[in-house]
């Protein structure tokens, strides 16, 4: 289990990676509906269909993401972080600082 200047060090990655992904996030949408940002300006509908499909599914991929690391983060509050969602034995050290969103320990991934 990481000791407190470690776990103080993974929830600043967390935070940064909470911002970094709401930021992206707030860049593929259009105010506030989390619509799709597109350029209506491409001369045929086919290439405003295709970014609209890769927009919606890199905003997908970053919401899940954004959710991860909430989860990650809320473990925090309830000290559970670092702790296998399957078994709860603790998670290796370095398996969290390359992942530091993980639920689950080496043997449950």
């Amino acid at each position: 289990m990481p000791d407190q200047t470690s776990l103080s060090t993974l929830r600043g990655q967390l935070e940064d990676e909470r911002e970094r992904l709401s930021g992206q996030i707030a860049a593929l949408t259009v105010g506030h509906d989390e619509s799709p940002a597109y350029d209506d300006n491409f001369a045929d509908s086919g290439q405003v269909a295709a970014e609209q499909g890769e927009n919606k599914a890199l905003l997908n991929q970053f919401q899940e993401q954004l959710d991860e690391v909430d989860h990650a983060l809320a473990k925090f509050d309830d000290d559970t972080f670092g702790l296998c969602e399957v078994c709860g034995r603790p998670i290796a050290e370095a398996r969290l600082e390359a992942m530091p969103a993980t639920r689950f320990c080496i043997d449950h991934a």
